[in-house]
């Protein structure tokens, strides 16, 4: 995976910077869209400018590559992907609380109308 995903010496690099660091931003960016009640677009825009900021630390601490449209959209793949679970996550738990005469949660992710409402 080498070259494809990451261009560091070692996957532990890309794990720490871009799942963990990148995607715990990511999924409070997604959490914090969603509690405003803001569209998944703005999410998604917020998300990318994340995935930035993510490729300047690669490039800042790690001496990777700033300016790579391969790596980038490594990056922005891992943090659309948490931040939009991120998202939804929050999206359902503010539906079925906010407006829980009318929807009645399914999962972590889903929610549905109540039956009778």
């Amino acid at each position: 995976m080498q070259g494809i995903l990451y261009e560091e010496s070692s996957i532990w690099l890309f794990l720490l910077v871009t799942c963990i660091m990148g995607g715990w931003a990511a999924w409070t960016t997604g959490r914090a869209t969603a509690l405003v009640w803001a569209p998944v677009w703005q999410c998604v825009i917020y998300l990318l400018i994340l995935a930035a900021g993510v490729r300047f630390i690669h490039f800042a601490l790690f001496q990777g590559t700033l300016l790579s449209l391969q790596y980038y959209l490594a990056d922005a793949l891992v943090v659309l992907i948490i931040g939009l679970l991120g998202y939804r996550y929050k999206r359902a738990s503010q539906m079925t609380t906010q407006y829980r005469w009318l929807y009645q949660r399914t999962g972590p992710l889903t929610w549905r109308d109540r039956q009778g409402a």
